[in-house]
């Protein structure tokens, strides 16, 4: 191959080889744009993809052995002050300290043990270029590499390469980071930089490498170690690494054993893509040594070697499909379609061929294969099902078939074809791993009749012996693809098989997910409400699948996961004006889901809102039977609440249901709210939990009380209750709660209340509800009833008096000129300041709001601005007295 010159005397020999002058020719732009063009993009499947699926499928349990460099003496840095030719002794001591067998072979180990001892090596091979061990770096990159050699525990060898030219990879980086290291005086180079650019040491130090390399006098790793630093031929000469590549490729052919030649091949094509991927030449060149020397694998040495290490042909031949797979991945990375179209005829004719047109199907574009389905199919038939079982074969033209659509015309041959196979076969593993492809394919092209009978060849295959808890992933991945192309959930469950399929889904979790991921389905494409039975009756059983897997170990962040989508579904039932049959729905499902609050809360909105839709919709002669049913919906609601544990959910849904009963005429259900919801106010505490923090529940408490207040209103007392009981209630509920330390909020809400009893002594209120008699009507005006007002207003005056009276601590000013401010405010609004003792009130509550200087300004003096405007209007004239006693006191 070197035509008969030792490998030194080359290298030498290159290197004296004059360069030309640094000038740039038009035809080496145009090849260098076209270099550019054809670059490796993100369409292409890189290494790093498939290193993790080689580690994890080629595995061992047999006993592995290596050898482990144990290092010398004369292994350490030189002295600076070392002569030239002395580094050179040293240097060469190494090397033929290698030679002579400086390491220790392990035996007996574990693969666990294994990979662990190759990382030990990669990190050995940093530290010691780390610690300019420049020779001993190099040995140990030769010592992995001579492993590659070793074919004894032949099942493992895809993972081993895999280990060792990582190793590789970190060799090659570090040889090729310090010759550019040394190329950066006085200025670093440029990316597309070119030889000519390249100092003369760096030049020198890497033909240094390279002659250390050729050296080696093994062919494996002398190989492997040049290959790895294949980059580095940029510093030498513009043609290097195409020169390189080729003498390599020609090498590979002296590799006895046809598994070490073929990765050996893989390699050469990954670190060519990586360096060079538009030297096409080389990587079609080693595809094609490939197929010269294919018949290799049928011969007499391989089948020895089989029978001594009992491992099966059609086991063996799978140890190929990594490497030919990304030999060809990397031949037909955009080639033109003449050259596949050769190469597919190439392996066409090959004996025993089916290992090479799985990876071709494997790696050449979809649409090429796609397009030639037929062709396929028949090649596939011709293969001998002994060496490479067909059903693997179907699962990669599956593969292709999922990403590219064939002809339409052979698309139902095709699938009979599939199947007619995949029926036949009886791991069910291999079955369904090969089913699970295909059924993107059914999916795709075919009705929900095709689809039902793969479902049904799927449940007869993997049923027995209870195959299926096996290949839970694969049944995932069946009832994904089914989901991805069918949104007609009613098509969906009218399938025969499609429940039955559910329940291979036998392990909690895994089954919970499965309906999770139909739920999300249905949510996202249900665009109608249903009342369709089939419908309603399958994704019941799928949310009830899910809520049953809550318990007490069950996360708050699942648990409202799961809410959201059962909520999901109740919204998308409609069962339009049936109300009664809606009404039992909602029964049926807070039966169902009782452990998940956040869907009993929607439940209870889903009633109230089916009440006001029964409201708006039946009136006239159906008053009575709407009352009926709004009495139902109410006794649901009443029911439903107390089983509710976040305390601000229920007296929200009390009074919301309250306000919904009261809209709709049931007085005596809006007072059992209403009185619920006072009834409960003890119970509030005085902090509660909010996304894990603990947060004062006063503002949320106040928030609930204005709420209340405002609805007070427009509800009339009972006809056996005292005047204002509910508001009476309210306040001595409000009176006992025990507030924050230096809270103001009781009399806050005492404040809030006085707007309200104002509201209530007016001829005509401000808001009603038709046909409900509100108190205007029931005690028109009544001198007795005003009296208690304002009796309840003079009390709650005195009680908020009384707490501005104790608030006289310098610290606590602020606080008694806000709340000072807030009832002036209150009096002014609904007060009858022509009354001299309110006028008087109100003056000097302004007056102790402004006492310290703390009152916002621009409030105060739009306050101003509007009682001087009130005061121009007829009858006004208490405002102009007023006016004159309240002063602004600027802040010190």
């Amino acid at each position: 191959m070197l035509d008969g010159t030792d490998p030194l005397s080359l290298f030498a020999a290159a290197s004296e080889t004059p360069t030309l002058p640094h000038s740039v020719s038009a035809g080496e732009l145009g090849r260098k744009r076209k270099e550019k063009e054809e670059e490796v993009g993100l369409d292409f499947e890189p290494w790093s993809s498939k290193r993790g699926e080689i580690l994890s499928r080629f595995t061992t349990t047999e006993k592995l052995s290596i050898n482990l460099f144990m290092g010398s003496d004369t292994s350490k840095a030189s002295s600076p002050s070392s002569a030239v030719s002395e580094k050179v002794r040293t240097r060469l001591e190494e090397l033929d300290d290698l030679e002579e067998g400086s390491q220790r072979e392990l035996l007996n180990l574990s693969q666990q043990d294994y990979v662990n001892r190759i990382e030990e090596l990669n990190q050995s091979l940093k530290e010691a270029w780390g610690s300019d061990q420049k020779v001993k770096a190099l040995k140990i990159v030769i010592q992995c590499s001579k492993l590659l050699s070793d074919t004894s525990v032949i099942q493992f060898y895809p993972s081993k390469f895999v280990l060792i030219t990582d190793i590789l990879d970190t060799f090659g980086g570090l040889v090729y980071d310090r010759i550019w290291s040394m190329c950066a005086d006085p200025h670093p180079l440029p990316e597309s930089f070119s030889a000519d650019d390249v100092n003369d040491t760096a030049k020198e130090t890497c033909l240094n490498w390279f002659f250390k390399i050729a050296s080696i006098r093994e062919l494996v790793p002398r190989l492997y170690v040049e290959a790895a630093l294949l980059k580095c031929n940029r510093f030498l000469t513009k043609c290097g690494i195409q020169e390189t590549l080729q003498r390599l490729t020609a090498m590979i052919r002296g590799i006895g054993d046809p598994l070490v030649a073929v990765y050996a091949r893989a390699y050469l094509c990954r670190v060519g893509m990586e360096v060079a991927p538009h030297l096409k030449d080389s990587l079609n060149k080693n595809f094609f040594d490939l197929l010269a020397s294919f018949r290799q694998i049928h011969g007499d040495s391989v089948q020895n070697q089989l029978v001594l290490q009992r491992v099966e042909i059609p086991v063996y031949l799978t140890l190929y499909s990594p490497a030919i797979n990304w030999i060809l991945q990397c031949v037909a990375y955009r080639a033109p379609e003449v050259l596949l179209t050769e190469m597919m005829d190439r392996c066409k004719k090959l004996g025993n061929n089916a290992l090479l047109l799985n990876s071709v199907m494997w790696a050449f574009r979809a649409e090429f294969v796609a397009t030639r389905a037929t062709d396929f199919i028949g090649m596939i038939k011709d293969c001998d099902e002994a060496g490479f079982p067909k059903h693997l074969l179907f699962a990669s033209l599956g593969r292709s078939l999922s990403c590219a659509d064939p002809p339409e015309s052979e698309r139902l041959s095709i699938l009979n074809e599939a199947w007619k196979v995949i029926t036949k076969v009886r791991s069910p593993r291999d079955y369904i791993n090969c089913a699970e492809i295909w059924v993107e394919f059914t999916c795709r092209h075919f009705t929900k009749r095709e689809v039902n009978t793969v479902l049904a060849d799927i449940i007869k295959h993997m049923t027995p012996d209870r195959a299926f808890e096996d290949a839970y992933p694969q049944l995932q991945s069946v009832i994904k693809k089914i989901l991805t192309y069918f949104h007609d959930f009613s098509m969906l469950f009218s399938m025969e098989k499609f429940l039955p399929f559910l329940d291979m889904f036998q392990k909690d979790s895994v089954r919970v997910e499965v309906c999770k991921s139909i739920m999300e389905v249905f949510i996202k494409h249900q665009q109608e409400p249903t009342r369709d039975p089939v419908i309603l009756n399958a994704l019941l059983h799928i949310c009830k699948t899910m809520h049953d897997s809550v318990n007490a170990l069950t996360l708050d962040d699942e648990k409202r996961s799961l809410a959201l989508l059962i909520n999901g579904f109740i919204r998308m039932v409609s069962f339009g004006r049936d109300f009664e049959q809606q009404l039992s729905f909602c029964v049926e499902a807070r039966a169902t889901f009782c452990n998940l609050e956040p869907v009993i809360i929607h439940l209870i909105h889903t009633v109230n809102q089916l009440a006001m839709e029964t409201g708006r919709v039946m009136k006239g002669n159906h008053s009575r039977k709407t009352a009926a049913f709004v009495r139902a919906c109410a006794a649901y609601s009443f029911i439903t609440i107390p089983s509710l544990t976040n305390i601000f959910s229920r007296l929200n849904l009390y009074l919301l249901s309250g306000q919904v009963a009261l809209a709709n005429q049931c007085l005596s259900q809006a007072d059992a709210f209403l009185k619920a919801a006072v009834s409960i106010l003890p119970e509030v505490p005085r902090s509660i939990s909010i996304e894990g923090k603990q947060r004062s529940s006063e503002s949320f408490l106040l928030d609930f009380i204005n709420n209340f207040l405002s609805t007070l209103l427009v509800v009339p007392d009972h006809p056996e209750q005292g005047v204002l009981y509910l508001v009476r209630g309210l306040l001595n509920m409000v009176q006992d709660y025990t507030w924050e330390d230096n809270s103001d909020a009781k009399v806050r809400v005492y404040i809030s209340a006085l707007p309200l009893l104002a509201a209530m002594s007016q001829e005509s209120y401000l808001y009603t509800i038709p046909k409900v008699d509100s108190n205007e009507t029931l005690y028109g005006g009544d001198p007795k009833f005003i009296a208690e007002i304002n009796k309840l207003c003079e009390t709650l005056i005195g009680q908020v008096l009384d707490h501005l009276k104790s608030l006289g601590r310098d610290e606590e000013v602020r606080r008694q000129g806000s709340l000072a401010f807030s009832l002036f405010g209150c009096l002014l609004a609904h007060g009858d300041l022509r009354n001299n003792k309110l006028n008087q009130l109100a003056v000097n509550l302004w007056n102790l709001s402004h006492k310290h200087g703390i009152c916002d300004t621009r409030t105060s003096v739009r306050t101003l601005e509007h009682i001087k405007h009130q005061a121009q209007q007829t009858d006004m004239s208490h405002f102009s007295d007023m006016t004159a006693r309240l002063s602004l006191q600027s802040r010190a």
